[in-house]
């Protein structure tokens, strides 16, 4: 309990297979996905987790079916229950390109982070319409546009000032980042924000992944060194 990832990244993927297997249309699977939500949610609440970020639609998205991306947004709407964040003291957050979704939804976001606000617990971040290529763009544009406006001194850029200006500035990078569905591979998540990460996937689909499979990955975490650029016997000797 005392080495818990203190931020908890997770790309939620397989409720369309998951579905497929048992004869149901993906938004099935999309609904199920919402459970495992609620249970995720609350197990890490229960293990100190302080910051838990999950992958919910990407730009990419945008290019499915648009049935099944309406039967999403829908989802999206009805899921934003302030229930499962005032019983959990769990502050929540969005991040992408919102100016793309429909304005209930962009109205149901604002009001939930408007009510959650003081909630201390754990802050939920949801990615939502959004690609890591698109915030780094967005960063770019306006690192550029204050230099252009003598702001900025284009040679003094650091990485931390790039850090600032990305759509997760308010929270750490992830200590750990999840991927269920059994895929081996970042899908335009958080490419800044992982490069010390440590990576984790599994076969689960998401609407099958509970609170066991969560501890599983958090103590696949817990065995490795994370060394940030040193040597194992230097970091060994610092933690003595």
């Amino acid at each position: 309990m005392k080495r818990i990832p203190r931020h908890i990244a997770i790309i939620m993927d397989g409720n369309g297979r998951w579905a497929a297997e048992r004869g149901h249309e993906r938004s099935y699977g999309h609904q199920a996905g919402v459970e495992a939500v609620r249970r995720i949610t609350s197990e890490c609440v229960r293990l100190g987790v302080e910051y838990l970020t999950l992958y919910t639609f990407s730009t990419e998205n945008w290019n499915r079916p648009a049935d099944e991306v309406a039967a999403l947004m829908g989802l999206v709407l009805s899921s934003l229950e302030d229930e499962i964040f005032m019983r959990n003291n769990v502050r929540f957050r969005v991040i992408g390109d919102t100016r793309r979704l429909p304005a209930e939804v962009q109205a149901k976001l604002r009001l939930t982070e408007e009510h959650t606000a003081a909630n201390t617990a754990m802050t939920m971040v949801v990615a939502l319409s959004y690609s890591a290529r698109w915030e780094l763009a967005e960063a770019a544009r306006s690192l550029a546009a204050d230099a252009k406006e003598g702001r900025l001194d284009p040679a003094a850029i650091t990485g931390d000032d790039i850090a600032a200006r990305l759509e997760t500035s308010f929270m750490p990078d992830p200590d750990l980042l999840i991927r269920t569905g059994g895929e081996l591979r970042i899908s335009n998540f958080l490419l800044w924000q992982i490069a010390y990460s440590e990576l984790y996937f599994c076969d689960t689909y998401w609407p099958d992944f509970d609170g066991q499979a969560l501890r599983e990955a958090i103590a696949s975490y817990q065995r490795r060194q994370r060394r940030f650029g040193k040597t194992e016997a230097q970091v060994e000797a610092g933690e003595q």
